[in-house]
């Protein structure tokens, strides 16, 4: 179960990279040894879609 921390992101975060930061070991379990996760590499090159910031 995700920490509270994970679930309640500050004014301005991410919702999904504030989740996968605090509740990684959940968020990443279907990966492999030094495995990246997708979701993770599209928020690093393409940014965080404006649905998912906090306002």
């Amino acid at each position: 179960m995700p920490s509270k921390k994970a679930l309640n992101p500050p004014r301005g975060e991410c919702t999904q990279c504030w989740r996968h930061a605090y509740d990684s070991r959940e968020m990443h379990k279907q990966l492999g040894p030094r495995e990246d996760c997708p979701d993770c590499v599209d928020h690093m090159l393409h940014g965080h879609p404006d649905h998912m910031i906090v306002s």
